[in-house]
């Protein structure tokens, strides 16, 4: 569900919704939750690419634990005919306070859940444009939940929460920020790519900052 700003006039609760949190399970219709991540190293992969990219393209292996910063190169396909491959960095997680969103109405639930931004770097080295297509990226919790990424009805300057850029061509680079509700306080514990259940999740862990506003409301991307 997306976020909503409260409206100005005489529809606010109406209008407001919170903000869902779902395991992966959810998102995927059924019990496609992985059974966990091996501790292969990104540089020694051996593993034949798991789908069609460009020549001199290797494909992270599926598995691989990596540090934030550390870059993998990822594939999948975001429609039948579709294939997308990215050079995909994790560059920082944050924790913020549940008041970064007192501009918004929230119901009960949502005001119990942590916040986490999660900070990216992505590289299109696939062969088409990739016209604001979602990333299967999840923050995975202290409970092994998968936790999807929340979107807004308007801008939220501090982390966009939006899909890859419109057109976003091959060789084009662009840095990315999400939002992540983790329920009931939690604590992320990691950032997975995981398109689907015939994909062993690539994990990236490190260490979590605390979020500080920027002049003018702006996020650091």
């Amino acid at each position: 569900m997306i976020l909503r700003r409260p409206f100005v006039r005489t529809f606010a609760v109406a209008l407001a919704t919170g903000l869902a949190v779902s395991s992966l399970a959810a998102c995927s219709g059924g019990s496609d939750k992985p059974s966990g991540t091996s501790s292969t190293s990104p540089s020694a992969s051996t593993e034949p690419n798991y789908l069609d990219v460009p020549s001199g393209i290797q494909l992270t292996a599926r598995g691989s634990e990596m540090k934030v910063g550390q870059v993998a190169t990822v594939a999948w396909q975001p429609a039948a005919d579709q294939v997308g491959a990215l050079k995909l960095s994790v560059t920082g997680l944050e924790k913020a306070p549940i008041n970064v969103f007192k501009a918004w109405q929230l119901d009960a639930k949502t005001k119990k859940s942590q916040p986490y931004f999660v900070w990216a770097k992505a590289t299109n080295v696939g062969a088409k444009p990739l016209d604001q297509v979602p990333l299967p990226l999840y923050a995975v919790d202290g409970k092994d939940q998968y936790i999807t990424a929340s979107s807004f009805d308007t801008d939220f300057k501090p982390c966009p929460s939006v899909d890859l850029p419109k057109k976003f061509k091959p060789g084009t680079t662009t840095k990315l920020c999400w939002v992540y509700l983790a329920p009931d306080h939690g604590k992320l514990t990691g950032v997975s790519f995981y398109p689907g259940p015939w994909f062993e999740p690539i994990i990236w862990r490190g260490d979590i900052t605390t979020y500080q506003p920027a002049k003018g409301g702006k996020g650091k991307g």
